[in-house]
C-alpha cells in the first residue's frame, strides 16, 4: 500500500507513493492506469538510475485514497488538482525548512493515468514543464475504441445520479476484484485487466514485472472495484473538463506499436491536439508499453538527471 497519506483540504485522505532520493530536487509524479495503484514503479533499475523523486498517488476508491464524497461525479480533474494541492502544500512545508527545490516537475501517465498527466499539464501550467503520456487511448469520439455496447452503457450511466451510476457499475466490476483477490500469488493475478496481450511477453519477462503489477492490482481493489468504477465514469459518463491546448508542457507520447487499446492512430490524435508534443512509437511494445519505455520518458521529464 502506499507508504504516507495526505489529508487534502476537503478532508479527504490521498495515497501516496513515495520513490527515489527524497531530497533529489527534479521530482517526477507517475499517474497510475485503471485499474492501478500508486505502488507500481515500472522499471525499479530505470527509476534507480535517476537523481529524481518520483511521486505517485492514489486515486478516490484505489488503495489508501478515500472515495469521493457521496453525490459528487468522478472527473479526471479533480484527480489531478489533488495531485496540485498536495505538491503546493509540500512545497510550502520544504519551503519552510529550507528546502528549495524547482518549482516545476514532470508528470507522466500510463493508459488512464495519461488523461490526469494532461489534465494537470493544462490546469497548473505553473508546476508541469514536462509531460509523458504513455499508452493513453484518446477519446472515443475522436478514435473509437470502447465496444459500443459498452459507451451505450456508460452514456445510460450518465443519465443517472452520481451514487446510482457508481453503484451499478461497481457491481458490474466486482467480478473483476473477485478474480484479483482470488489470486494466491501476485504473479497470478490476470493481467488482461491491464489490457495484457501475447505481445507484451516480453515485457512481463523482465524481473519482477509480473509481481510488480499483481501487487498493483491487489492493492487497487483493496476497497473493492469503486475505484475503477471511479475512473471508468470520469472519462465515458463525463466531459473531460479541460482543453489539450492549453498544455504548455513539452509533451512527449509513447505507444506501441502494436497495442491493441491505443496504437498510431491514438498518438497521432494526441500529437495534433497538444501545441508542443511529439511521438515515439515503441516496435513489438504492446499495452504494457510501459514497462520497456519507462527509461525513455524519465530522460524526458528529468533530463540530466541521469546518475551514469
Amino acid at each position: 500500500m502506499a507508504n504516507l497519506t495526505f489529508t487534502l483540504a476537503s478532508g479527504r485522505k490521498l495515497g501516496v507513493t513515495a520513490l527515489g532520493d527524497s531530497m533529489a530536487e527534479r521530482i517526477v509524479v507517475f499517474c497510475h492506469p485503471a485499474p492501478g495503484s500508486s505502488v507500481f514503479d515500472p522499471d525499479p533499475d530505470a527509476s534507480s538510475t535517476r537523481n529524481v523523486h518520483i511521486l505517485s498517488f492514489d486515486r478516490p476508491g484505489y488503495g489508501s485514497s478515500d472515495p469521493l464524497p457521496a453525490g459528487t461525479w468522478p472527473s479526471i480533474t479533480q484527480a489531478a488538482d489533488d495531485i496540485a494541492e498536495y505538491l503546493r502544500s509540500m512545497n510550502r512545508d520544504e519551503s519552510g525548512m529550507g528546502v528549495n527545490r524547482p518549482k516545476t516537475i514532470g508528470i507522466a501517465g500510463w493508459s488512464a493515468g495519461g488523461r490526469i498527466a494532461l489534465a494537470f499539464a493544462a490546469r497548473h501550467p505553473d508546476i508541469a514543464d514536462r509531460v509523458a503520456i504513455i499508452g493513453t487511448p484518446a477519446p472515443n469520439d475522436a478514435v473509437e475504441w470502447i465496444d459500443p455496447q459498452l459507451q451505450a452503457m456508460s452514456d445510460h450511466l450518465a443519465t443517472l445520479e452520481p451514487d446510482a451510476a457508481l453503484a451499478q457499475l461497481s457491481g458490474m466490476l466486482q467480478p473483476q476484484a473477485d478474480a484479483v483477490n482470488a489470486a494466491d500469488q501476485e504473479a497470478d493475478v490476470p493481467l488482461d485487466l491491464l489490457g495484457a496481450s501475447p505481445v507484451d511477453d516480453a515485457a512481463l519477462a523482465r524481473p519482477g514485472a509480473r509481481d510488480r503489477l499483481g501487487r498493483m492490482l491487489k492493492d487497487a481493489f483493496r476497497q473493492g472495484p469503486g475505484g475503477v468504477a471511479a475512473d471508468i465514469l470520469s472519462y465515458t459518463a463525463r466531459p473531460w473538463g479541460f482543453d489539450l491546448a492549453d498544455i504548455a508542457a513539452k509533451t512527449l507520447i509513447v505507444n506501441g506499436q502494436a497495442d491493441p487499446l491505443a496504437g498510431n492512430a491514438h498518438a497521432s490524435w494526441y500529437q495534433k491536439a497538444i501545441p508542443d508534443a511529439r511521438v515515439e512509437m515503441m516496435p513489438g511494445a504492446g499495452h504494457l508499453v510501459v514497462i520497456p519505455a519507462w527509461e525513455r520518458v524519465l530522460s524526458h521529464l528529468a533530463p540530466g538527471t541521469s546518475k551514469g
